[in-house]
């Protein structure tokens, strides 16, 4: 079921606010990652080579629901993720893509899952498991299968030598949830070779309900 969308002028201040907020805490670097919003009439993205923590409310890319670029400045190249989480998650208000060290660094390790479930909030926002897609292009819209198919697993995906995407019942929900998925990813990382403690099976279902 698709969610009712939020007002436009309200949901392009949150845009930049949030995206300002990821990139002032490093979750994003120069002009990588991108943003978009389900609107009343299609989505709001932003823009190809803008940077996170500079974006203007009134400089935001308009797609209608087929993805059709409408008005604004041209969408980040990224589009066709996007489109593949909403596909994926009919319930997503919002997708956020980024390329957070922590991720990014997983993302290039042959490891499988390359998260493991260490916390309660790590499957209370991100699921049971976060699947990894293989290499694409940036761009490319080969990505699109394999990316439709993890998305329905579960609302994270990290996407191989690239970063992540995450999607969200809100924009709020979405940002959180790729926070907590570079927390996780740190903590993976922090704790790489030493003998931890995984939530098991019945913690999980029980967390999942």
């Amino acid at each position: 079921m698709t969610p009712p969308a939020e007002n436009e002028p309200a949901l392009r201040e949150r845009i930049v606010a949030l995206g300002a907020s990821l990139f002032d805490r490093g979750f994003s670097v120069g002009s990588a990652g991108n943003i978009s919003v389900r609107t009343q009439d299609g989505f709001l993205m932003t823009p190809t080579n803008s940077s996170l923590g500079r974006l203007d409310p009134e400089a935001l890319s308009v797609l209608d629901p087929q993805w059709v670029h409408t008005a604004g400045p041209k969408p980040s190249k990224e589009v066709v993720m996007h489109q593949a989480m909403y596909q994926a998650r009919p319930q997503a208000a919002a997708v956020v893509h980024l390329h957070s060290t922590y991720v990014t660094a997983l993302s290039c390790l042959e490891t499988e899952p390359a998260i493991p479930p260490l916390t309660p909030y790590f499957i209370m926002r991100l699921g049971r498991d976060v699947p990894t897609v293989p290499y694409y292009k940036p761009g490319s819209p080969a990505v699109l299968a394999d990316l439709q198919a993890a998305g329905e697993r579960g609302p994270a995906v990290i996407l191989a030598n690239h970063g992540s995407i995450v999607a969200g019942g809100s924009l709020e929900d979405a940002v959180n949830a790729a926070e907590e998925l570079e927390v996780s990813a740190q903590l993976a990382f922090l704790l790489e070779g030493r003998a931890t403690r995984p939530l098991n099976q019945e913690q999980i279902q029980d967390l999942l309900g």
